[in-house]
């Protein structure tokens, strides 16, 4: 392990493990497990610690090289070429706000209270839902059949309880 000279050990280790836990939860995806993820972004860092210019924040350029990385791999393992896959791997959530309550289908009069709507979820959302519902929050791999389950039950609490 390259450490900087005006760090400890355990400094550079606070580091890298403050970056993982802030970078890696936003790239769990295809059924990768946030845990997996976290073990591959540290040795990330670490491997980026030989490269590492000392003029820089140590915290700035670990967190620009293992989100480059983890997009690079994205990347080069889950492109398929079209454009709208294209804007998923570079954004990969399942949950996100534009693709799962169409415009259209929102009555947008009032000002909208998002933990409200958390509320409303969190409290009539029936079990068998939630387990994929909270890894699609976590971006965890739904099958594409569940995670559109789930999506409408979430619309119909959504206009049932307003």
């Amino acid at each position: 392990m390259n450490i900087p000279k005006n760090m400890t050990r355990e400094e550079v280790l606070d580091k890298i493990d403050l970056v993982v836990n802030r970078i890696s939860p936003k790239y769990t995806f295809h059924g990768y497990d946030l845990d997996d993820i976290k073990q591959e972004a540290f040795m990330i860092c670490m491997d980026a610690l030989n490269r590492y210019d000392q003029k820089r924040p140590l915290e700035n350029f670990l967190s620009v090289n293992l989100s480059n990385r983890l997009k690079n791999f994205i990347r080069d393992n889950h492109y398929i070429g079209q454009d709208e896959k294209k804007r998923n791997v570079l954004c990969p959530q399942q949950l996100a706000y534009e693709a799962s309550i169409p415009q259209e289908e929102l009555c947008l009069d009032e000002k909208v209270d998002f933990s409200q709507i958390q509320n409303v979820i969190n409290e009539h959302l029936p079990a068998e839902y939630r387990g994929d519902y909270l890894k699609m929050l976590n971006d965890v791999y739904v099958s594409k059949k569940r995670r559109e389950q789930v999506i409408q039950i979430i619309k119909e609490l959504i206009h049932e309880k307003g």
